[in-house]
C-alpha cells in the first residue's frame, strides 16, 4: 500500500556514511553502495525545497581505532581521518548548510549510530525536528543503529528502503535488520511514497527560469546556522557539502 509522506520543517534527512571506503573500490565496500547516491540526491532536493534539515554522518576513525583488525577488531582499517577513503562519495550532493556529524573518533570506543552523543538529538530538537528519514550505508549496521537510537530518543523514524545498501556479512542480515527496525516502530518509504514535487509547476518556461533564480537567490543569501560544540562533542559541525 502506497503512503503519502509530506516533508516539512519538523523533518530531517539523515544520510549515513556515504563515504568512499564504503563504496566499490574502497577499503570496506558495501556491495552496490554507490547506487544509493543518485537516490539520496533526489531526497536531498526534496528536503531542500521543503526547507527541512539535512544531516550527514561520517566515520572519522583514528588510525588505531578499536574496530580495526590491526587492533583486534572486526573490520579492515577504513575511513581514517583526513584520508581519501573518509571523504563523502564525490557524486553525493550535500547542501552547503548540511550538518556534518563525525562519529567513532575515540580510539577505544566503537559506534555505529548518528546519535553517538545526546547533543546531536538536542540540536535537532531545538530546531523543532520530530521525525527522521534515514538512508545510506549500511542497512545492517550504521543505518540500523541510527534508526533504533532515533526511536529510543523519541523521534519518529522512517527507513528509506530505496536509498540503503547492506554488507550482509551473515545470511539474511538485511532482512533481520529491517525487521528489527520496523518491529521497534520504524516506518518504511521509497521516493514514490512522497507528495512530490512540493509546488505547482509554473505555466511557462520563462516563469520556470524566473522561479529557479528566485529560489537559488533566497537559498544562497539565507543566514547559515552555526553551532558551537562544547566539551567532548566537537565531532558535531556544520560544513560545506
Amino acid at each position: 500500500m502506497q503512503k503519502d509522506f509530506s516533508v516539512g520543517k519538523t523533518d530531517v534527512l539523515v544520510i549515513v556514511d556515504v563515504q568512499n571506503d564504503f563504496c566499490p573500490g574502497g577499503a570496506l565496500p558495501v556491495p552496490k553502495g554507490d547506487e544509493v547516491v543518485p537516490v539520496l540526491n533526489e531526497y536531498t532536493t526534496m528536503f531542500q525545497k521543503a526547507k527541512a534539515c539535512i544531516l550527514a554522518t561520517r566515520d572519522w576513525h583514528p588510525p588505531n581505532h578499536i574496530s580495526f583488525k590491526t587492533q583486534g577488531g572486526k573490520w579492515p582499517p577504513h575511513c581514517v581521518q583526513n584520508t581519501k577513503g573518509a571523504k563523502f562519495h564525490p557524486n553525493l550532493k550535500l547542501p552547503r548548510n548540511t550538518i556534518v556529524v563525525s562519529k567513532a573518533m575515540s580510539p577505544q570506543k566503537d559506534n555505529y549510530s548518528a546519535f553517538e552523543s545526546d547533543e546531536i538529538a538536542q540540536t535537532l530538537q531545538k530546531q523543532g525536528v520530530t521525525r527522521v528519514f534515514v538512508g545510506g550505508l549500511a542497512t545492517d549496521y550504521c543505518v540500523k543503529h541510527t534508526v533504533l537510537d532515533a526511536l529510543k530518543l523519541g523521534f519518529d523514524a522512517v527507513l528509506l528502503t530505496d536509498a540503503v545498501a547492506s554488507i550482509n556479512t551473515e545470511p539474511n542480515d538485511t532482512t533481520k535488520a529491517i525487521n528489527e527496525m520496523t518491529q521497534t516502530g520504524a516506518e518504511q518509504a521509497v521516493l514514490t511514497d512522497f507528495l512530490y514535487p512540493l509546488e505547482l509547476p509554473p505555466t511557462s518556461d520563462q516563469e520556470t527560469e524566473r522561479l529557479t533564480e528566485k529560489q537559488l537567490s533566497k537559498f544562497e543569501t539565507k543566514k547559515k546556522a552555526r553551532m558551537r560544540p562544547r566539551g567532548p562533542y566537537k565531532q558535531i559541525r556544520i560544513e560545506r557539502g
